[in-house]
């Protein structure tokens, strides 16, 4: 069952056009990576699946309603790449304070703390906390709500490496139990870690594939040089 349906999507923002006219569906329960270099239309993308951002024309469904529907707010969580906290609250007050808006228990609140491994800085002010912490406070906030689609704009920048493998283990914990995910990054070394690829370049969408599949199309075991193999294929680049 496909979760997401975009039909071609065009966005323009002031004078130019930063989505040209994509279309793709995404299924339930997957990790879906959304990749591409900085610039390419990633962020705009997701704002258009959660419906915060005006389109020229085109159609975004989620879980059957056009994005931005009343009725998915509770479905749909978004964490952007700016943390959207409060910084004068403590991390376990953030977190308890969504986990309320939510109908969600303290409880529960200390779960997806914990989940992001923020247990130990429960007591502290976000405004004191590292640009890397402050975004996992963001993931918990959302997490809580036990969204069916979250959409992830960037969640492992600035984190350790560790973090950032327990972070994909708990993002694969939550697609295996259903949730959708949609996860976006620069860097090509997470596509690895997704069970299904959209590849984005100048607001095209290179690419709709698997990492197996995209090492095979792109002729190379490694993600990164696959990709660069494509876009020289279809752009007419030589070497």
């Amino acid at each position: 069952m496909d979760v997401v349906t975009v039909t071609d999507l065009v966005v323009e923002r002031g004078r130019r056009q930063v989505l040209n006219g994509l279309s793709f569906t995404v299924p339930v329960g997957q990790v879906t990576g959304l990749l591409g270099p900085s610039g390419s239309g990633k962020t705009t993308l997701m704002r258009a699946l959660v419906g915060v951002q005006l389109v020229r024309s085109g159609a975004v469904t989620v879980l059957g309603e056009p994005a931005g529907s009343p009725g998915l707010r509770s479905r749909v969580g978004y964490v952007t790449q700016a943390p959207s906290v409060y910084e004068d609250l403590t991390v376990r007050e953030n977190v308890r304070y969504f986990a309320a808006l939510y109908g969600m228990s303290s409880r529960e609140a200390e779960a997806a703390t914990a989940d992001v491994g923020l247990s130990d800085s429960g007591g502290q002010l976000v405004r004191d906390l590292s640009g890397g912490q402050r975004g996992r406070v963001s993931l918990a906030c959302a997490l809580v709500g036990a969204p069916e689609v979250l959409v992830l704009d960037e969640p492992t920048v600035g984190l350790d490496p560790v973090l950032r493998v327990e972070l994909w283990g708990r993002f694969h914990a939550l697609a295996a139990a259903g949730t959708t995910l949609i996860v976006s990054s620069h860097v090509m070394d997470e596509a690895g870690r997704c069970d299904r690829l959209l590849l984005l370049r100048d607001g095209d969408l290179i690419a709709d594939s698997t990492p197996a599949q995209l090492r095979a199309d792109g002729r190379s075991d490694d993600l990164e040089q696959a990709f660069l193999n494509l876009i020289t294929a279809r752009e007419g680049i030589t070497a």
